[in-house]
């Protein structure tokens, strides 16, 4: 179908200074907020696109996550403890598929029992098998994860299989009694930049281990 407005090309771009500004990356934002949200925790997040993360936030205070929203941030203010949501991943500006492994980490301790539905990438389950480890109760069906919620997790090695699954391995790493060990980290520094300098600065115990 041909498009209402027709843009011409031109043989060349005007030469001329502009200023613009990046947006902020809607996915390391939601990964904050998600990490904002454990218990015990008040983080405030700057520069936050909220218009760009209306599903991510709907779900956050359906989960009973607060929101405290003033010019340029964003105050997470968490609960006492998680209620279950069900999730569908969809393209924009459906719930992002790129938060679906950080949600199902804190999914994984709330009161009753929660259902996450990929529809973006159908096999993106790779990081269930790390969650069980640390003693969570996920299993999957089709395009669908199942998610039964427990008390806790328990710090173990796990090991990260891709970027969104290093994030959310840190997440529940950070939820977990005991010490979490996630290998092949190389994966998270190509979505966030010294995401664990940021989350020291606010209080989190995290220690980057160079390999021998």
């Amino acid at each position: 179908m041909k498009p209402d407005i027709d843009y011409p090309g031109v043989r060349e771009f005007e030469e001329k200074e502009i200023e613009f500004t990046v947006i902020p990356d809607r996915i390391e934002a939601g990964t904050l907020m998600i990490l904002g949200s454990l218990p015990g925790n008040d983080l405030t997040i700057e520069n936050v696109p909220r218009l760009h993360l209306g599903a991510a936030i709907d779900k956050l205070e359906s989960a009973n996550v607060r929101f405290s929203w003033k010019p340029g941030s964003c105050r997470v203010v968490p609960p006492d403890s998680f209620r279950s949501v069900d999730v569908t991943t969809l393209p924009y500006p459906g719930f992002p598929t790129d938060l679906q492994a950080q949600i199902m980490a804190v999914l994984s301790t709330a009161s009753e029992n929660s259902t996450i539905t990929e529809k973006v990438y159908p096999d993106r389950w790779m990081h269930i098998g790390e969650f069980n480890r640390m003693g969570a109760n996920i299993r999957k069906e089709g395009n669908t994860a199942f998610i039964t919620g427990v008390k806790s997790l328990s710090g173990t090695q796990v090991r990260a299989s891709d970027l969104r699954a290093s994030a959310a391995l840190l997440i529940a790493g950070l939820m977990a009694d005991n010490e979490t060990e996630v290998l092949d980290i190389h994966h998270l520094d190509r979505g966030y930049d010294n995401i664990e300098k940021k989350l020291c600065s606010v209080g989190a115990s995290i220690e980057r281990v160079e390999d021998v």
